[in-house]
C-alpha cells in the first residue's frame, strides 16, 4: 500500500500526504495564475515541480529527500517573488505553505 512502508527509502503516510496536499496547492496556484493572470509561467513551473512530488510521492523518484529538495526550491522562488511584490496572495500564502510543507516533511521521516 502507498505510504505504508518502513522509513528506509519508502514514504511514511504523513509524508505522503503532506506531498499530495502540497501537489494539490501546487496545480491550483498554477491554475489560477494561468486564469486570473494569463500566466504560462506559472502553470509550466507548477505543473513541473507538482509532476516531481507526485512521483517522489508514488515512489517513482528516488530517495525520498528530493521531495524536502524541490520544496525548498519552491519556497525560495516564493520568497524571492514575496520580497520584490509585498503581495500576501499568492506568494506570501505560498511561502508560509512551503515553510510548513518543509517541516513537516522533515519530521515526518523521524
Amino acid at each position: 500500500m502507498l505510504g505504508c512502508a518502513p522509513r528506509l527509502g519508502k514514504l511514511t503516510g504523513m509524508f505522503n500526504t503532506v506531498i499530495w496536499i502540497y501537489v494539490a496547492l501546487l496545480v491550483i496556484g498554477g491554475l489560477m495564475g494561468f486564469i486570473k493572470g494569463k500566466s504560462k509561467i506559472s502553470l509550466i513551473t507548477s505543473t513541473i515541480f507538482a509532476v516531481i512530488l507526485a512521483l517522489v510521492a508514488l515512489g517513482k523518484i528516488t530517495p525520498a529527500y528530493i521531495a524536502e529538495i524541490v520544496v525548498g526550491i519552491v519556497l525560495v522562488v516564493f520568497a524571492a517573488r514575496f520580497m520584490r511584490t509585498k503581495k500576501v496572495m499568492p506568494s506570501g500564502m505560498m511561502l508560509v505553505a512551503s515553510i510548513v510543507v518543509l517541516i513537516l516533511l522533515i519530521t515526518a521521516k523521524s
